[in-house]
C-alpha cells in the first residue's frame, strides 16, 4: 500500500527482455534507499513492482506481460524519468490518500496551463474510469495523489503547486504524454456494495 506522495525521482537504467518479459533496473535518484529489502515493493510511476535485487543507487524489478500492456511502463524507455515512492509502514503518516500501486488505465495529458504559481492540468481518462472521478475527489496519476479540480465526460482537471512539479516526474511530462491512472480504492468499494444484492449484503 502507498500514500501517492512521492518520495523521490529516479529514472529507467535498462530494461532487459527475460524469458518473454523485462526486467528493470531503476536508478534511484533521490529516493531515501536505506534499508532497502529483498522483495519489499516499490512504486514506479504508481506501478507497484517487487525488488528482485539492488545496490546503493539502483534496483531491479520484473514486470509481466500484463503490467507492460496495462501501463506506461511497456512504453518506458531507458532515461525516462520516474516517480518513485516505497511501500508505507504502519506508522507512517497518510498524506496524501490510499493507493493499491495497481493501475486502472492509462490517461493523457490534454493541456497544462499557467495558473499563478500553480499550473492546471487536463488529462483525458477511459469512459470506463470517469464515472469513479468527482470533483473534490482523489486521483492518482503516475503514482501522484491528486486532488480533482473539475470532471467532466472528457477528462478531468487538477492543480499542480511549484513543489509537486518540481519534486516529481511531472517537470519533465509535457502535453500528448501517456499517465498511469488509479482510481480511488473507496469508489471501488462503494459501486461493490451497491451492486451486492440486499441480503449477500447483509450476510
Amino acid at each position: 500500500m502507498f500514500t501517492g506522495i512521492i518520495e523521490g525521482v529516479g529514472h529507467l537504467a535498462a530494461r532487459d527482455p527475460l524469458g518473454g518479459d523485462v526486467r528493470f533496473t531503476f536508478h534511484v535518484g533521490s529516493l531515501p534507499f536505506e534499508h532497502v529489502q529483498m522483495g519489499e515493493s516499490i512504486a514506479i510511476n504508481g506501478v507497484c513492482l517487487t525488488v528482485v535485487a539492488f545496490d546503493a543507487t539502483s534496483f531491479a524489478a520484473d514486470a509481466s506481460t500484463e503490467t507492460l500492456g496495462l501501463t506506461t511502463l511497456g512504453q518506458l524507455a531507458p532515461g525516462a524519468v520516474i516517480n518513485l515512492e516505497r511501500a508505507m509502514r504502519p506508522t507512517d503518516r497518510l498524506g496524501g490518500h490510499l493507493v493499491s500501486g495497481h493501475v486502472d488505465g492509462l490517461g493523457q495529458v490534454l493541456s497544462i496551463h499557467e495558473d499563478a504559481r500553480a499550473q492546471r492540468w487536463r488529462f483525458a481518462a477511459p469512459a470506463g474510469l470517469l464515472r469513479y472521478i468527482a470533483k473534490k475527489g482523489s486521483i492518482c496519476v503516475d503514482g501522484v495523489s491528486l486532488t480533482v479540480n473539475e470532471v467532466d465526460d472528457a477528462g478531468f482537471e487538477v492543480a499542480l503547486i511549484p513543489h509537486t512539479v518540481a519534486n516529481t516526474a511531472f517537470a519533465a511530462t509535457g502535453v500528448g504524454s501517456a499517465v498511469n491512472l488509479e482510481i480511488d480504492l473507496v469508489a471501488r468499494y462503494v459501486e461493490r456494495l451497491i451492486a451486492l444484492p440486499a441480503q449477500e449484503a447483509r450476510a
